[in-house]
């Protein structure tokens, strides 16, 4: 093998590793939303995704803090931005909660105390719900064998 192939495996395999290290939301429940109310101890506007930290009392005041993924900051197509919450922010959180139960989630929507719609992540509410692309749509018509 000579040195420039060398080099160029080097650096396929080195432009690979970010893509091997993103997930998808197989570890949420798609078919759930769990409402909590709780004050923002941090609003981690990032890549690949945004983070919300926020603690919620339950019933009988017992803090647990819960760690809230939601839309990346490349994509804002949904209006986020980093200014939208700060720690000490009171709001109500719909998300999409952990399979496994743990106080982790993505977040569906974040309301202001007064019902405001603060921010919205447009996700499907079910599986059936996630829009075809225009293949899996064209394919879905066709009685070809796949």
């Amino acid at each position: 093998m000579n040195a420039r192939a060398l080099v160029l495996i080097t650096f396929l395999c080195a432009a690979a590793l970010p893509l091997s290290a993103h997930h998808g939301n197989a570890s949420y429940d798609y078919e759930k939303t769990v409402t909590i109310k709780g004050t923002v101890t941090a609003w981690i506007f990032a890549n690949p995704h945004s983070i919300m930290k926020i603690d919620v009392k339950d019933d009988k005041g017992t803090v647990q803090p819960w760690v809230i993924e939601g839309n990346a900051a490349s994509t804002n197509t949904a209006g986020w931005h980093k200014t939208d919450l700060k720690p000490g922010d009171v709001v109500t959180v719909e998300l999409m909660p952990a399979k496994n139960g743990a106080p982790v989630g993505r977040i569906r929507r974040i309301l202001a105390a007064d019902g405001t719609v603060l921010l919205d992540a447009h996700l499907p509410s079910t599986l059936n719900d996630v829009p075809l692309s225009p293949r899996q749509a064209a394919d879905s018509k066709s009685d070809a064998p796949r």
